[in-house]
């Protein structure tokens, strides 16, 4: 059963939504029951493959022990607590490393539909133990922060301690109500976008081609449906995941936020896959920084930033996928983003201009012509054809 696809997804979050809601209503507490609804649809998620189910409880179960690991010797100030949790976050990011690159040689490699968001909340969790944010987050709510299947196979991704704080905390009524509201309003925006609005992109990326003569003109319109197509089937998850979040009492983050309006590529990616972005500046971005500045590793902290932003980006193509056309993306943008801060940091003109609105239209336009051909070189548009590879 594929998550926000199948109409037995649909029918089955029905029951779940209806429980859920008489819950809030009575001011119960959610979070039991929103681990017993998650074991259950990840059941159903993966239950037609055997290996698969095993790969997937043993991931959970060896995630859980490296956990408690950490934060055990942490709590006992043990003196080898950071050797120790080095060789725990390299072990929970090596399954999704093997599998990333595992499947470029055999299609069918072992792995699972989630592995790469779950390994955002296994890091993330480790890494906040290390630096003393976490010190007595539960096994149970551990496991049910990582099971918690709204956002399980597609994000957003979730913060750990929003989500401890969502268990803990018993909503009122109203609160509930406030968050049924939202989560009702998100849901329907996101089969919205999901079923109307990029099943229209689809047909018109299918068309496009056909129906414009010049090859470059034909490119373009297929390029700009492919990156229509990709934010609203890819919004439209997000969407649905939040809506439905949101109805069992927890918050999930927005992932888009009108990514099409942005004015520099900076504020594209504060818009676009927002809960990817602030995750890679949290865990990656700020602490190669801080890495770089304590080392002196770079004469100015404006190298320093945009060296960040590289290695940012190209983590996040990686991330995608160990392909060449993943690996484009991921450069392009740590490129593009370096080179938008050191220009806001130094061009005079920028400086002078920036408040002007034709200034600010010129820049649009420009971000939206980096934005699409980004988008290009994620859809194998650009790349492989040059290598002969294929679009």
């Amino acid at each position: 059963m594929d998550y926000y696809v199948e109409p037995a997804f649909f029918v089955l979050c029905l029951p779940i939504a209806l429980v859920a809601i008489v819950l809030g209503m009575r001011e119960r507490p959610l979070g039991r029951f929103n681990l017993v609804a998650s074991v259950g649809m990840l059941l159903l998620l993966f239950f037609r493959s055997v290996p698969t189910l095993l790969y997937v409880c043993a991931y959970l179960v060896v995630s859980t022990l490296l956990y408690l690991w950490v934060r055990s010797l942490f709590a006992k100030k043990d003196p080898h607590a950071l050797g120790c949790y080095r060789v725990a976050l390299a072990l929970q990011i090596a399954p999704l490393a093997v599998y990333k690159v595992g499947v470029l040689f055999m299609p069918d490699f072992p792995g699972f539909l989630g592995i790469s968001y779950i390994t955002f909340k296994t890091v993330q969790v480790l890494i906040e133990v290390r630096d003393g944010l976490i010190d007595d987050m539960t096994t149970l709510e551990y496991v049910s922060f990582l099971c918690f299947f709204p956002p399980f196979t597609s994000g957003p991704i979730m913060r750990s301690r929003q989500f401890v704080q969502d268990v803990r905390t018993p909503l009122s009524r109203d609160a509930y109500l406030n968050r049924l509201y939202r989560g009702l309003g998100w849901f329907v925006l996101g089969v919205f976008y999901k079923f109307v609005c990029s099943a229209l992109a689809q047909w018109a990326l299918w068309m496009a081609p056909n129906a414009i003569a010049m090859a470059p003109l034909a490119w373009v319109a297929q390029v700009v449906c492919f990156g229509l197509d990709l934010f609203f089937d890819f919004a439209g998850y997000s969407n649905m995941a939040m809506g439905l979040g949101l109805v069992m009492g927890m918050e999930v983050p927005q992932n888009f936020r009108a990514p099409f309006v942005a004015k520099d590529i900076k504020e594209f990616w504060d818009r676009w896959h927002i809960s990817l972005s602030t995750w890679l500046r949290d865990f990656v971005f700020m602490r190669f920084s801080q890495f770089a500045i304590r080392r002196k590793l770079f004469k100015s902290r404006l190298t320093t930033a945009c060296v960040g932003f590289m290695v940012n980006m190209f983590l996040m193509g990686v991330w995608h996928g160990v392909t060449v056309d993943y690996v484009a993306y991921g450069l392009y943008h740590g490129i593009m983003l370096a080179a938008c801060h050191y220009l806001q940091k130094k061009w005079k003109f920028y400086k002078k201009h920036r408040r002007e609105r034709w200034f600010g239209v010129a820049s649009w336009a420009l971000t939206m012509v980096v934005v699409f051909f980004g988008f290009a070189l994620f859809g194998g548009y650009v790349v492989s054809p040059l290598l002969g590879l294929g679009a």
